[in-house]
């Protein structure tokens, strides 16, 4: 299962790599345009770390006498993470360690080469056999010779031009201090992580700063949309959505307020007219059925068995228009509702007394004390069908338990059974008006489809939930959810 980001993340992350690849056209554009190395911007604060140090160094090997200078480098080594190493205008050594530099380091640090004939007093000859210019007494290091990076062995390096005076008599030689640096993090003389950090967190900053108000104002629109549009899944037609927006998720918050108006307008008109229509066939039913009882009595034989076939057949009729008058009146909207607090346990008790026979048994685990806020014929007629339903499809696999719990202001009813249960894709379908499992619609596999659609809509008149799920190894659970009025003593 791949992980799913918020769309905050994800736009907040498409904001940010924006900018690091506007950086890296800005980077390719100075290289190429304007022959701008980027790697001077890493290489300049590296130059002025590595001066700043020799420079420090270079003032302290001139105060120090020469045997102390192998002390000296190796604290400035411990301090700065790197390995120092002190060389005359020859290549010899003069304070750390032997150096033992690969040969692209070797080749660029700069040598005299030996038996050069000296002038006068030692001092080397200029050209065209004249005297060279006396050397001046520098304590300052020349800019760095080199930097760079070498593969056998992994390492990073860095040459400087130091005075070197070995005695105080003499005018200072020119000498080689040579820094390195196993890896670029680890001295700051090379790579300091902190102001690159900083700028980082700087960018980050500013792009969370810019972009956040447009970001929480977009998911909070399209979170609303989406419980929105779940409630409205729910049947919850009065749900509204803000649109004050005026841009295109305002006009889809319209579409949405328009399109639960409409639905509304369409499921309550259906349910007045399945209401309309239940209520002008109750006459003419009640008509039948009493000239069927004047015509049973009048009858005999053959006669009276047909009869008895009719008057089945009308009962069932009369049971359908009673259950789409249940059906329409405790779907509609506009029927003011009133809720009040209902004790269960005395619900539970008028259920089973009027459902259950003593060929079924049916356990109940119902608190007397347990109050839920509902409509009271509603919740009887809901938990009704369900117990009816438990005892017609499972009362045969074992006994059926009805109970009711409290959590966290809720009140819970279950009935559960023992029976085969539901294909798990049909779990939401069953609530669906006149949907059947079995779609021979014949009295002896079960009734018209509109049990479990009643118990849905009697529940949500009375501002709950239900849903069902099949038991293990076997068996159906249907769960109502009501709010919790009060916890009174037995």
């Amino acid at each position: 299962m791949k992980p799913r980001l918020p769309l905050f993340t994800k736009v907040l992350f498409v904001a940010f790599l924006n900018l690091c690849l506007l950086g890296l056209v800005f980077v390719v554009m100075a290289r190429v345009q304007f022959r701008v190395d980027p790697g001077s911007f890493l290489l300049a604060p590296a130059q002025n770390r590595i001066m700043a140090m020799a420079h420090a160094l270079a003032l302290e090997l001139d105060v120090t006498a020469p045997a102390g200078w192998d002390a000296a480098l190796a604290r400035y080594a411990q301090t700065n993470g790197v390995a120092l190493y002190l060389i005359d205008e020859e290549g010899e050594r003069v304070a750390g360690p032997e150096l033992q530099a690969p040969a692209e380091v070797a080749d660029r640090i700069p040598r005299r080469r030996r038996g050069r004939p000296a002038g006068p007093g030692g001092a080397r000859e200029g050209r065209g056999g004249q005297p060279p210019a006396p050397v001046r007494d520098r304590r300052v290091p020349s800019p760095p010779l080199f930097l760079t990076a070498t593969s056998a062995p992994t390492g990073y390096w860095a040459g400087v031009r130091v005075p070197v005076r070995l005695d105080r008599s003499e005018n200072p030689k020119p000498g080689t201090l040579i820094l390195m640096s196993p890896s670029l993090l680890a001295s700051p003389l090379f790579f300091d992580p902190k102001p690159w950090v900083t700028i980082v967190l700087a960018v980050i900053l500013v792009s969370v700063i810019c972009w956040m108000p447009f970001i929480r104002g977009l998911t909070r629109s399209i979170s609303q949309m989406t419980h929105a549009t779940g409630q409205i899944a729910e049947g919850r037609f009065e749900i509204h959505v803000a649109d004050r927006r005026r841009d295109e998720i305002g006009q889809m918050g319209v579409a949405v307020n328009r399109m639960a108006s409409r639905l509304s307008g369409y499921v309550n008109g259906q349910k007045r007219f399945l209401d309309g229509i239940a209520h002008e066939l109750c006459n003419p039913i009640a008509t039948i059925q009493f000239a069927l009882g004047s015509l049973e009595r009048r009858v005999s034989g053959s006669e009276r068995e047909c009869v008895t076939e009719i008057q089945e057949e009308v009962q069932h009729m009369s049971a359908l228009v009673n259950e789409l008058l249940s059906f329409s009146r405790a779907g509609m909207k506009g029927i003011d509702v009133q809720l009040v607090e209902v004790n269960l346990a005395a619900t539970v008790a008028r259920v089973l007394e009027r459902e259950a026979s003593g060929e079924v048994n049916v356990e109940t685990s119902v608190d007397a004390g347990l109050r839920a806020v509902a409509e009271p014929e509603f919740l009887f007629r809901a938990l009704s069908n369900l117990v009816r339903n438990a005892i017609r499809y499972a009362g045969h696999a074992g006994p059926i338990h009805v109970s009711a719990r409290a959590e966290h202001g809720k009140i819970f009813v279950t009935v559960a059974d023992q029976g085969p249960g539901v294909p798990e894709e049909a779990l939401e379908d069953v609530f669906a008006p006149f949907y059947r499992l079995d779609p021979s619609r014949n009295q002896e596999t079960g009734g018209v489809g509109l049990g479990l659609a009643v118990v849905k809509a009697c529940i949500e008149a009375c501002q709950g939930t239900v849903r069902c799920r099949n038991r293990r190894p076997s068996g159906l659970e249907v769960e109502i959810a009501l709010q919790e009025a009060s916890r009174l003593p037995v």
